[in-house]
């Protein structure tokens, strides 16, 4: 590739979007965890949910704080280096991120105050309603962010004037075709990435000793919650590629590098796509399984890359969708085997919690993986078959993007070390006995009957 300013601004653009999704992807899941440790708390007053809330509340507000600081960064490339997608976009763009903004981020932001600062001043029951508002914003606040998003990849309710687009229907804008799938994959994939931070890090301090009082709870929870979703994921994870292969095919083509229309094709587990040749070097083979899988049927027939006259680029598409399956199946299989350890009655042994703590960020690779795959997967198009990338991006020097781009670079190596090694700190601190918990208020323990 060239790298001519669109390259550049594609890559700042990538840059920008692969370290922010990694905090709303905590925060959402996360949240909703946090709920269930308050409510916990409330219906059985056991001391241990109260530990858990307040050693996991301080992680999510870091990761929160991370996630709007790297959200307003990326916010500012749409006029810095998209002013195009905006002029031409704005019209149903402007609404959706304002109603993010309006309806879940001032949601959140309200309400984490009372969860992080507001145990000993409201009730327990008005804490325990924060933490689900709270919670309910970070879904809320992906709920808008996907449909921009999902609109981009299947465009609906929209008319053309002069160039621009208008909204004709924003029930069809928002809940356009692949809206519902991805807006489940997204939400299961946030769960899943907590559910693997709150397991992984309780077993790596059972590992090293500083347990506290809810770690095993905590691990259990997140273990459980795992073993649970990870099957459901598969299932949407199917519909969602069904739904790809109506409206994109060309996307599923290159995912599967599938370089010929036919019948029976076969499933690439792993191989070497070339485009100059048009052939999968080293490629190993199951027969007839990409039809089945993609048609439901053995000979089913899927359209081939020469079926189109334009498609994204193979090579990472097909790398990165097989880096999200495999991830995707270690975490299966890691949690299945700790679901079923606590079937057994036994606790987690050593491999397990070696195997857990190994772990604890698989949900940011499989998410990154594929978030890679579906916005390579729209290329050479900003919007699905309408308006090309290149067609709004600014007319900036190269040297001043490839500038802005290592800066942005460096300072999100040093923000993701910092992250990384605060909550290392975090999980290292010595474990507080339950009778060093801070004693609430009478009114907490009215609020708990």
């Amino acid at each position: 590739m060239d790298f001519d300013p669109v390259v550049l601004a594609r890559i700042q653009f990538a840059a920008n979007i692969s370290f922010h999704i990694l905090f709303p992807t905590i925060t959402i899941g996360l949240a909703w965890i946090l709920f269930f440790f308050r409510l916990r708390y409330t219906r059985t007053a056991d001391e241990a949910w109260e530990y858990a809330y307040n050693f996991w509340v301080k992680i999510f507000a870091l990761t929160f704080a991370l996630g709007v600081v790297s959200g307003i960064t990326m916010s500012f490339q749409f006029g810095t280096n998209w002013p195009g997608f905006m002029e031409r976009v704005g019209n149903i763009a402007g609404p959706l991120l304002g109603y993010e903004v309006l309806t879940a981020f001032f949601l959140e932001a309200s309400f984490l105050g009372i969860m992080l600062f507001g145990k000993q001043r409201v009730s327990n029951r008005v804490h325990l309603l924060a933490s689900f508002l709270v919670a309910f914003g970070t879904s809320l606040s992906a709920f808008w962010i996907l449909a921009l998003n999902s609109w981009m990849q299947t465009p609906a309710g929209f008319v053309l004037e002069d160039g621009q687009f208008f909204a004709q229907s924003w029930s069809q804008i928002i809940f356009n075709p692949s809206f519902p799938y991805r807006l489940l994959h997204m939400l299961l994939a946030s769960v899943l990435t907590s559910a693997f931070l709150i397991a992984g890090v309780s077993a790596w301090r059972t590992r090293r000793g500083v347990d506290g009082p809810a770690t095993a709870k905590v691990m259990r929870v997140g273990v459980i919650l795992a073993a649970v979703c990870i099957p459901l994921q598969v299932l949407v994870g199917d519909l969602h590629g069904l739904n790809t292969l109506e409206h994109q095919p060309q996307k599923i083509a290159a995912m599967e590098a599938i370089w010929e229309t036919g019948e029976g094709a076969p499933f690439t587990i792993i191989g070497l796509p070339d485009e100059e040749t048009r052939t999968t070097r080293l490629a190993l083979e199951v027969p007839y399984a990409a039809s089945l899988i993609l048609t439901h049927e053995l000979r089913g027939e899927v359209r081939g890359l020469d079926s189109f006259e334009t498609h994204p680029p193979v090579l990472p598409l097909f790398l990165f969708f097989r880096v999200m399956l495999v991830t995707a199946g270690l975490m299966l299989l890691v949690s299945w085997c700790g679901a079923f350890n606590y079937w057994r009655g036994r606790e987690p042994g050593p491999r397990l919690l070696a195997a857990l703590s190994f772990m604890t960020f698989s949900g940011w690779v499989a998410t990154l993986s594929g978030w890679y795959v579906t916005e390579i997967g729209r290329q050479p198009w900003i919007v699905q078959g309408l308006v090309g990338t290149a067609e709004v991006a600014a007319d900036h020097p190269s040297a001043t993007i490839a500038g802005t781009l290592f800066g942005y670079i460096g300072l999100y190596i040093f923000l993701l070390y910092s992250y990384v090694h605060a909550l290392r700190y975090l999980s290292t601190k010595p474990a507080r006995s339950l009778a060093m918990l801070p004693q609430r208020r009478s009114r907490d323990a009215q609020g708990l009957s």
